[in-house]
């Protein structure tokens, strides 16, 4: 039998014989202790659902894909969401295809597909470079393609990358579905020709011709979890002597919008690709860019390092084609699924292995569905995405619980830290722990386990680059990094998948 978890308001409305989430998908009430981050939650189950919903709150409503950029956002501006269209429940959208003339990923795609996917290395290595640079393995499993293209960040990796791979992107309305070029998609900072009752459903990246190669490179204040500073992605095509038929150079982070550079391509064009050619196109570009100064660098910083990268960027392609990128540690078994049962206002999952059913929960995040279930070992720390204290897994994949809408547990198996010990006995990984005495103060610990136990149950060998790298989304505040990896290389010496 299902446990049931209910605020106090729907006790009184169940005694009543009222039902607690009248509405089925409607407006949904604060938990104790907690604020609510939209008013209305709707998780439709057919894209043509999602389209009816948005038209019919056009102007009110957010589509919500993963949720990591809109979660943050909220989360900064204290705002509360009018309605929220969770699209993680449609029935289609996870599939990287292969067309005739196109690499074609779905609105659901996410960051950790890219990076396991063959068809993208082999059709897009620009965009698994650029999706290898997003955030941690835990943003990486959660955050779409799409949902990166419409946050409109000059900032964002992947648009850097798809604009270079000269991308276009569908728009799909009740009106009919219209397909838009990437550089002509966003007209302004955090804009785009996006109309209020159209969603982005598909990114559709043309099949390079067999003498086409790419390139993403991105310098940022820190290794993992960093905003570039500059970003830029170079594709070019060469004859058999090395002269550039064409090329396309794309810039993040010094502009309103990600931006191609005309004359740096153009003064390419008919040349052979070698290091002066390269330095030539690197000064063109620094000098066709303005960037600002803001808290990340100053504007002739950026200028210095757009030479840097593109020079960099056409240097390594006149060397060959660069070399394909490991997508790390993934961990996760795999994409998310839809439900099989359809969102009608209760969240239905397995908890730690036992069936559990919210009620009145849908307008908060998974990092407050678990804690308000008792479970209370999951840590919130940053709130944005930045720690890793909240991390859980969600059907197998490792995610920040407090960037995840709650409703996207409905149909789900989530797995918290009280999960990890079976029948009593603690996981290898929680013996290690101890026997390396990995505790401190203890606070993200939690999380640390979280993401070391998915490394191990992944079944991928270990070593200390591999531990360093599956832990870039977790941060300690004793900074006591050494026994936390020196754990996880113990436990998966032993441990079997």
């Amino acid at each position: 039998m299902a446990l049931w978890y209910t605020t106090a308001d729907d006790q009184a409305r169940q005694a009543a014989g009222r039902d607690p989430d009248a509405g089925a998908g409607g407006t949904t009430r604060a938990m104790e202790g907690s604020s609510p981050v939209w008013q209305t939650y709707h998780r439709p189950a057919t894209l043509a659902a999602a389209l009816e919903l948005l038209e019919r709150h056009a102007g009110a409503a957010r589509p919500i894909a993963g949720g990591t950029d809109v979660l943050v956002e909220l989360e900064r501006s204290q705002a509360r969401l009018a309605v929220a269209i969770d699209l993680s429940g449609l029935d289609a959208g996870r599939e990287i295809t292969v067309e005739d003339d196109a690499l074609v990923l779905g609105m659901l795609v996410t960051h950790r597909q890219v990076l396991a996917s063959p068809q993208c290395a082999t059709y897009a290595a620009a965009l698994v470079q650029a999706c290898r640079e997003v955030g941690a393995p835990q943003i990486r499993n959660q955050a779409t393609i799409a949902g990166n293209l419409v946050t409109a960040s000059p900032a964002n990796d992947t648009i850097t990358a798809l604009l270079a791979l000269d991308a276009a992107v569908e728009l799909s309305s009740r009106r009919g579905v219209r397909r838009v070029a990437l550089r002509e998609f966003y007209v302004g900072l955090r804009r785009t020709v996006l109309a209020a009752d159209e969603l982005l459903t598909a990114v559709r990246v043309p099949l390079p011709a067999a003498d086409e190669r790419g390139i993403f490179l991105k310098f940022g204040l820190r290794r993992a979890q960093a905003i570039a500073v500059v970003n830029a992605a170079c594709v070019v095509a060469c004859d058999a002597a090395g002269v550039v038929r064409h090329a396309r150079i794309a810039l993040g982070c010094v502009a309103p919008t990600v931006v191609r550079v005309a004359a740096a391509e153009q003064a390419l064009a008919g040349q052979r690709l070698d290091a002066a050619a390269a330095r030539h196109a690197g000064a063109l570009a620094a000098a066709a860019v303005a960037p600002i100064d803001d808290v990340r660098g100053s504007a002739d910083y950026r200028r210095e390092l757009v030479a840097t990268l593109v020079t960099r960027a056409l240097t390594g392609l006149a060397d060959g084609a660069p070399a394909p990128v490991a997508p790390g540690p993934l961990l996760g078994s795999g994409p998310a699924v839809a439900p099989e049962a359809a969102y009608t206002g209760t969240i239905d999952c397995q908890l730690n292995g036992q069936p559990a059913c919210f009620a009145g929960d849908a307008a908060h995040t998974l990092l407050e569905l678990v804690r308000h279930a008792g479970l209370t070992g999951t840590k919130l720390g940053c709130g944005e995405g930045e720690c890793g204290s909240c991390t859980v897994w969600l059907d197998g994949r490792a995610v920040l619980s407090c960037l995840v809408p709650a409703g996207q547990a409905h149909g789900a198996a989530v797995t918290t830290i009280e999960g990890l010990a079976r029948d009593g006995a603690l996981h290898p990984l929680q013996d290690a722990f101890v026997a390396c005495g990995a505790v401190q103060c203890g606070y993200c610990i939690p999380g640390f386990l979280m993401s070391g136990a998915r490394l191990l149950a992944d079944g991928d060998a270990i070593d200390e680059a591999t531990a360093r790298d599956a832990f870039a989304g977790n941060i300690c505040r004793c900074t006591g990094y050494r026994k936390l990896i020196e754990a996880v290389c113990r436990a998966g010496a032993g441990v079997q998948p």
